[in-house]
């Protein structure tokens, strides 16, 4: 293997001031060129540790099956629902395995997938930043699930 040095020469023909010229010999380019690889390595191995780490730790908004408790009221379709969190979010249920109409007036924990779950995440997101700056500071939690387990909390709602 050849020397790791790259050749360093006067050249005096630019009017007599001092100039150098640098002739890239292939053992000093090839050494540059491993130096900024380790350095792109350690960058995309930093990165992706930290893509990880945003991954494990998913906002409640974000999740697909969500555990939301409330007071159950009969939405404006046959078949729909609408729960009042005790934050003031409501949630527009359905179900096709739970009699929801039931437990109409009570107070109620329900377990359920959320209708497009990245889309409401998104949503939430936007609206907690407008919060954050001012904006519709009494804006609440709305979304849309399919309710596949419910427990009752009370016979009635309080108001």
């Amino acid at each position: 293997m050849g020397r790791c040095a790259s050749r360093v020469r006067r050249n005096d023909t630019a009017g007599g001031t001092n100039v150098f010229t640098i002739a890239w010999t292939p053992a000093f380019v090839a050494a540059i060129f491993k130096i900024a690889m380790t350095f792109l390595a350690l960058f995309m191995l930093a990165g992706t540790d930290g893509l990880t780490t945003a991954q494990n730790t998913t906002k409640t908004t974000h999740k697909k099956t969500r555990t939301l408790s409330g007071c159950l009221q009969k939405g404006d379709d046959a078949n729909e629902y609408q729960l009042t969190t005790a934050k003031g979010g409501t949630w527009e249920i359905k179900s096709d395995s739970i009699k929801l109409g039931d437990h109409v007036g009570h107070t109620v924990t329900i377990t359920g997938v959320v209708s497009n779950a990245t889309l409401h995440g998104m949503k939430e997101d936007a609206k907690a930043e407008a919060k954050e700056h001012g904006m519709d500071k009494h804006s609440t939690e709305h979304g849309h699930m399919t309710v596949t387990n419910l427990t009752m909390v009370s016979d009635s709602c309080k108001k």
